[in-house]
């Protein structure tokens, strides 16, 4: 038995991974996901990347957490790669899911095209919140319309001090043992800094034919590619 804790992207919250936890949990494992500091139902809750960092640790260590295997969806690859440094040996595993991974000194911001300018001038002109997303954002992800329709009504406002912060890294990256899903229709292609990773020798990629949310679009794959990354 492992211990998944479940974090999404920008935007979403525990809810998000409604579809995928009866799956896991039909296999014998403990679930977790996790509503991240600010967001859904802690929304108002102040929040900066570190606090998310914290967040995730404090859940493993509160529900005293073994044999963890950490999922961070999008965003959610800063604050989950940082933690999962810092859990020690309660970590088996991290899961990054077609997600930004974090680079000391970096923020999630800098990682844009544009060095963030417009993701930093959106943030400034929404009280220090990174907007919500039209329903347009998310065509051509292999969503329905009733689970664009169900992700734009669950989203709120996310945090911006949480994607304009650097990381702060406690261990090399490379050195975690982790598996990076590529959601071919998001890009064909990870990132750089992804590549460097994988060419790292630790760890492994695997594809999905779809959407950058796939705990959405298929929820029992990605379930299924979390289980083998857990080792059964």
């Amino acid at each position: 038995m492992v211990n998944f804790v479940l974090v999404a992207g920008a935007r979403l919250g525990a809810w998000a991974w409604d579809d995928v936890v009866p799956h896991l949990r039909a296999a014998g494992h403990g679930v977790h996901p996790l509503t991240l500091s600010g967001l859904a139902d802690k929304q108002g809750v102040p929040a900066g990347q570190q606090t998310h960092v914290q967040d995730i640790v404090a859940e493993v260590e509160r529900l005293d957490l073994r044999e963890v295997v950490l999922v961070g969806h999008s965003y959610a690859g800063i604050p989950v790669g940082q933690a999962a440094a810092r859990i020690g040996d309660r970590l088996a595993h991290v899961v990054f899911v077609d997600s930004s991974v974090p680079v000391d000194g970096q923020s999630f911001a800098a990682s844009w095209p544009d060095g963030g300018a417009a993701l930093t001038a959106a943030i400034t002109g929404n009280d220090g919140y990174w907007p919500r997303a039209t329903a347009a954002h998310f065509e051509g992800h292999d969503l329905t319309d009733e689970q664009i329709a169900r992700i734009v009504t669950g989203s709120t406002p996310h945090p911006g001090a949480t994607l304009t912060e650097p990381a702060v890294l406690t261990r090399p990256l490379g050195e975690l043992p982790a598996t990076y899903l590529l959601c071919l229709l998001a890009g064909e292609e990870p990132d750089e800094d992804v590549v460097e990773l994988l060419a790292g020798g630790r760890w492994r990629s695997v594809e999905l034919a779809t959407g950058h949310w796939p705990m959405f679009s298929r929820p029992a794959e990605l379930a299924r590619i979390l289980l083998d990354a857990a080792g059964e």
